[in-house]
C-alpha cells in the first residue's frame, strides 16, 4: 500500500512538472512571438499555439498551428487595420543569416472605413485636407473619399504585391485637383502603408465590405531574418 501510494505521489508530481513546464514555455513564446510581430505591425498583438504540446515542439524546433490577432489600431501607419494571422510548419534553425523558415502564412486584413479617412488626412497632405469621411460601397467595389468640394471614388486592387486604390471618378474636386495629381499622391500613400512587409508577404486579394476594406495576405516558404538583419526577429 505504502509503495503504490508513493508510486502516485512520484507520477502525480512528474504530471504537474510536465504540465507547469508546457504552461511556462507556452507562455513564453506566446510572448516572444508577440513581442516580434507587434515590431512589425506596431501595435499590440496576441499569439495561440495550437493544441499540440508545446514542448514537443520545441523540442524538435518545428512548429504548427500558430494564431495571431493583432488589437486593430493600426498596421504601421494604418490606422484602424487588423491583421488575423494564421502560421504554420515553422521551422527554427539558427543560421548565422537565417532563424529558421515559415512554411505557411496566411493573414486576414480588415481595414475600416474610419480608420482609411484617419490615415489619408495624416499621410496625404495635398489630398487628405479635403476628405472629411470615407464611404464604403461594397455593390460596386468602390471607396469613396468625400469632400466639402467633392468625392474621390477609387476601386481597391491588388498591385505590385500590395493594395492601391485606383482614382475612377472625381466629381467636384476635378476642377482644381487633377486625377493626374490624386493617383500618384495614393500609390505613394498606400505603397508606404501595404507593401515592403518581411517575409515576402504579399497582398493576394482584396474587397470592399460595408465597414470598409478585408484583403487577404500571405507567403509560403519564407525565411526569417537574423536580429541583424531585422531588429523585430532577434528576440525569436
Amino acid at each position: 500500500m505504502s509503495i503504490a501510494l508513493v508510486l502516485v505521489i512520484v507520477v502525480a508530481l512528474v504530471a504537474a512538472g510536465v504540465i507547469g513546464a508546457e504552461l511556462y514555455a507556452r507562455g513564453r513564446a506566446d510572448d516572444v512571438v508577440a513581442k516580434a510581430v507587434s515590431c512589425v505591425v506596431q501595435d499590440s498583438a496576441k499569439v495561440s499555439f495550437g493544441a499540440s504540446p508545446f514542448l514537443l515542439q520545441h523540442i524538435t524546433g518545428h512548429y504548427g498551428n500558430i494564431s495571431i490577432s493583432t488589437a486593430g489600431n493600426q498596421i504601421r501607419d494604418a490606422k484602424g487595420m487588423k491583421a488575423d494571422i494564421k502560421i504554420d510548419n515553422v521551422r527554427l534553425e539558427d543560421k548565422g543569416n537565417t532563424k529558421g523558415t515559415i512554411g505557411a502564412l496566411d493573414a486576414t486584413i480588415t481595414w475600416t472605413a474610419e480608420g482609411i479617412k484617419e490615415t489619408i488626412q495624416n499621410a496625404i497632405p495635398l489630398v487628405g485636407s479635403f476628405v472629411t469621411s470615407v464611404s464604403a460601397n461594397p455593390s460596386d467595389g468602390t471607396i469613396e473619399l468625400n469632400a466639402a468640394l467633392g468625392d474621390i471614388i477609387t476601386k481597391p486592387q491588388v498591385v505590385d504585391g500590395g493594395i492601391s486604390l485606383q482614382v475612377q471618378q472625381l466629381t467636384g474636386l476635378g476642377f482644381t485637383l487633377p486625377r493626374e495629381a490624386v493617383q500618384p499622391a495614393l500609390d505613394a500613400f498606400s505603397s508606404q502603408l501595404t507593401k515592403n512587409y518581411p517575409l515576402g508577404i504579399h497582398a493576394d486579394s482584396v474587397t470592399v465590405t460595408d465597414s470598409g476594406v478585408t484583403a487577404k495576405f500571405s507567403t509560403r516558404n519564407a525565411t526569417m531574418p537574423a536580429g541583424q538583419q531585422d531588429p523585430c526577429f532577434a528576440g525569436i
